[in-house]
């Protein structure tokens, strides 16, 4: 029986986002972000993404703020 190649992560996404975050200081891009988690997840799609952005600031850990056209500005809340 050949050994399955895909394994389940331990870590969830959504911690990842908030490790990724204070890595840089707390504040980056979303799409910075998204190809941060995109290289841990290479299966997170950008509604997923979204979802966790959500997930982070209905909790009141993130704060996502709209930059120009487009951007948004993640970051941690103290």
């Amino acid at each position: 029986m050949p050994v399955p190649t895909k394994t389940w992560k331990t870590h969830p996404a959504y911690f990842v986002l908030f490790e990724v975050l204070q890595k840089k200081k707390g504040a980056m891009t979303d799409t910075e972000l998204f190809e941060a988690l995109n290289e841990e997840y290479a299966d997170l799609g950008f509604k997923d993404f979204n979802e966790l952005l959500m997930r982070g600031e209905v909790s009141g850990k993130i704060r996502v703020t709209s930059m120009a056209r487009g951007k948004r500005r993640v970051e941690l809340v103290a």
